[in-house]
């Protein structure tokens, strides 16, 4: 558990305020994102796997000239300052995908291709995005990015 002490003022009063960041649970929150992702990991490729950072690209080049043959960032787990976020890039090319996304998950989102949690999504849910990673890699295999 990680303890910060921030100091406001409030007029003239000045007022402590305790917050703390739960980082044990975040570990938990990783681990658990982190797991979802791996299951797809033999199909794209491994960039980055460090504590509190796990993200999965394609393994073959880009289509798009202005990659310049780098492979495509198809996903990410990272471990934020006040929440665990995953970030998969197939949400936003193909937003076919995003309408099937539950008002649970909705939730959750932020921006076009962005999920933050707090906490361990439940079972629904991972297996929501679990379907949803699925369904985006599917996707990009069929258009031939993979």
């Amino acid at each position: 558990m990680v303890w910060e002490i921030f100091e406001v003022e409030a007029g003239e009063t000045r007022v402590l305020l305790n917050s703390f960041i739960m980082a044990d649970d975040f570990a938990v929150v990783f681990a658990t994102l982190k797991s979802l992702l791996a299951g797809f990991a033999q199909r794209l490729s491994v960039k980055t796997d460090v504590a509190g950072e796990y993200t999965l690209e394609t393994k073959s080049p880009s289509p798009f000239p202005q990659q310049k043959g780098q492979p495509l960032f198809f996903a990410t787990v990272k471990t934020g300052k006040a929440y665990v976020s995953l970030h998969l890039l197939p949400l936003y090319m193909c937003p076919k995908l995003a309408e099937t996304i539950s008002p649970a998950l909705q939730k959750r989102k932020q921006g076009k291709a962005c999920f933050n949690f707090k906490a361990a999504p439940e079972e629904a849910l991972r297996a929501e995005l679990e379907q949803l990673i699925a369904a985006s890699l599917e996707n990009w295999s069929g258009k031939g990015w993979l």
